[in-house]
C-alpha cells in the first residue's frame, strides 16, 4: 500500500476518459503508476502530477494493488493481460483488477478465470457519460464481478462515479454496457435518418424537431443529436463512429454467442460501419446527420 493508506493504483489506457480519470484520481491523492501511450501528452501530464511512469503492463502490475484498464478492444485489454509482459503474468496474489472499457463478455470471462487462478479478482466496470464527468468523479459504473470484489473496490468506485451499479456476476457490466449501447446508437442513427429524411422532404429540422421532442419519443440522445443537426455543436455527445460501431458489433457478437437473433443491430451496424469505411470514423455520432445526408445526395435523391 502506499503511505496515504489508499490502494496504489496502475492505469493503463489514458485515452480521453483514461486521462480524466487518473487526473481525478490523483486528485484525491492516489499514487497512480501508468505506462506509454501512443499519445505522450497524457502521460507527460500525469507524470508532471506526480504518477511515476512502467516500462510495460508487468512492471505496471508488480506495483500496484488495484489494475485499471481503459482501453478500447477486447483485443488490447487481452494484449496486456497476456503474455511474458502482461499483467497476469506478474500482479500479486490478492490484487484487483477492473476493466472500464467496453468489452465482449466472453473475453471477460477468460480474462477473470485466469486471474482466479493468481487469487486476484477481476470487476467489469463499463462507463456511462463523459470525460468532464469523470474530472469531476460523476461517472456512471455498472459492475459486474463478485459481492466480495464488488465491496473491496467500491471505495474507489466512489471516487470516480457519482452512480454505482452492482449489476451481477463477472461479465454482466459489459453485458449491461452493450446493450445499452446498442440502445443509444440504435436511436442516435434513427434520429440522425429522421434529420437527413426531413432535409430531403423539404420538413424544416426544427419543426421536426418540436413535434418529436412534445411526445414519448423525447430523450436525452435525441437532444445529442439535435444539438449538432440543429444547434451545430456536434460534441455534446464525444463518442466517435468507430467506436459505435464497434459496441454495436460486440453486441452482435454477444447475441451470437447466445444463440440469439438480434433484429435491429444489423441495420445500426451496417449504417455505421459504412460511415467508417467512407472517412468519418473520427467524427462524432451525432455526424450521422452529415453523413446520411451525404448518401441521400450522392445516390441522386430527391
Amino acid at each position: 500500500m502506499s503511505t496515504n493508506s489508499k490502494p496504489r493504483i496502475g492505469f493503463i489506457g489514458l485515452g480521453l476518459m483514461g486521462r480524466a480519470m487518473v487526473q481525478r484520481l490523483q486528485s484525491l491523492d492516489y499514487a497512480v503508476t501508468v505506462i506509454a501511450h501512443r499519445n505522450r501528452a497524457p502521460i507527460d501530464e500525469a507524470v508532471a502530477r506526480g504518477a511515476s511512469e512502467a516500462s510495460g503492463p508487468a512492471d505496471l502490475a508488480r506495483v500496484s494493488d488495484i489494475v485499471m484498464l481503459c482501453v478500447d478492444t477486447s483485443d488490447a485489454v487481452e494484449a496486456n493481460m497476456f503474455g511474458d509482459q502482461g499483467v497476469i503474468g506478474a500482479i500479486a496474489e490478492g490484487s484487483l483488477v477492473i476493466d472500464f472499457g467496453s468489452s465482449l463478455p466472453a473475453s471477460t470471462k477468460r480474462i477473470a478465470a485466469a486471474l482466479a487462478e493468481k487469487d486476484v479478482g477481476m470487476l467489469d466496470a463499463p462507463l456511462g457519460r463523459t470525460p468532464a464527468h469523470a474530472v469531476d468523479g460523476l461517472l456512471n459504473i455498472m459492475v459486474g464481478g463478485s459481492e466480495q470484489d464488488f465491496a473491496r473496490a467500491k471505495p474507489q468506485l466512489d471516487d470516480l462515479g457519482e452512480n454505482v451499479f452492482h449489476v451481477g456476476p463477472t461479465g454482466a457490466g459489459h453485458t449491461t454496457k452493450l446493450i445499452n449501447n446498442f440502445f443509444a446508437m440504435t436511436t442516435a442513427t434513427a434520429m440522425s435518418e429522421a434529420f437527413a429524411m426531413a432535409d430531403l422532404a423539404g420538413l424544416p429540422r426544427e419543426t421536426l424537431y418540436q413535434v418529436m421532442s412534445a411526445g414519448p419519443l423525447h430523450s436525452g440522445m435525441m437532444d445529442f443529436v439535435k444539438a449538432n443537426a440543429i444547434d451545430g455543436n456536434p460534441n455534446m455527445l464525444a463518442f466517435s463512429i468507430t467506436n459505435a460501431r464497434k459496441d454495436v458489433g460486440y453486441y452482435s457478437a454477444m447475441a451470437d454467442d447466445l444463440r440469439a437473433p438480434s433484429f435491429l443491430s444489423p441495420a445500426t451496424k451496417q449504417a455505421l460501419g459504412m460511415a467508417v469505411a467512407q472517412g468519418w470514423g473520427d467524427r462524432t455520432v451525432p455526424q450521422m446527420v452529415e453523413y446520411i445526408e451525404n448518401v441521400y445526395s450522392s445516390s441522386g435523391s430527391k
